[in-house]
């Protein structure tokens, strides 16, 4: 079944300047996609046609939830001042808001895994982007970039912990503390059983939730559903 694309907006926002290498401190002069390019290049990723730099947008309230990428590199050798890093990519189009009739360009979704990065880290609202070179942008520009949504969700965990804990309360309330005792493993709760359970009882959405949020969630379905 083909799913039709979204398109998410978001806001420019100042990155760590050393993917472009303009940061007056990077330890690389050249920028880091520089220096990446040839080795992606050589696994059949070819970022010839973007900027040797990234796009930081930020979408807020919200974190992103990224699957099933388009091109994943494990453990890339790049460096020598850190151990090496997996990289996943994704195809999607840009477009920039402020301006009337601008066409979509191709882009790419650069994400660097988070586990194998050492330094540089973003905020879980940002994405970085490869995109052509655009000309003049500045902090706060509107950008939207269209995604599929089945591999690329932008979700809002507050909403999703509010509504998994209403879901959970008639059914704590008529387990009591077994329901909990179903969900019992050795170090403390077994949040993968959890997960297949939200999913065999259609609450696929709580899903998109960490598993620090889920702990979260039953936590407090036990202190107000329990007696």
């Amino acid at each position: 079944m083909t799913v039709p694309l979204l398109w998410c907006e978001g806001r420019l926002v100042a990155g760590h300047g050393v993917a472009s290498g303009q940061a007056a401190d990077s330890p690389y002069p050249a920028g880091t996609i520089a220096l990446q390019r040839p080795l992606f290049q050589a696994r059949g990723i070819d970022l010839s046609p973007f900027f040797s730099g990234t796009l930081n947008l930020e979408f807020s309230p919200g974190e992103w939830r990224l699957s099933q990428p388009d091109h994943r590199v494990e453990q890339l050798v790049w460096t020598d001042r850190h151990p090496p890093e997996t990289f996943s990519f994704w195809h999607c189009r840009l477009r920039c808001c402020n301006a009337e009739g601008n066409q979509p360009l191709p882009a790419l979704i650069y994400y660097p895994h988070p586990e194998t990065k050492r330094a540089h880290h973003q905020r879980h609202s940002v994405l970085e982007l490869l995109a052509p070179a655009l000309g003049a942008v500045s902090c706060g520009d509107a950008f939207a970039i269209e995604l599929d949504p089945r591999r690329c969700r932008l979700v809002q965990p507050l909403r999703l912990r509010a509504r998994l804990l209403e879901f959970l309360k008639f059914r704590v309330l008529a387990a009591q503390e077994s329901f909990f005792e179903d969900l019992a493993a050795p170090d403390g709760l077994d949040l993968q059983r959890f997960r297949r359970w939200l999913g065999s009882v259609g609450h696929g959405e709580a899903l998109d939730l960490s598993d620090a949020d889920l702990a979260l969630v039953l936590e407090q379905a036990r202190l107000l559903y329990l007696p």
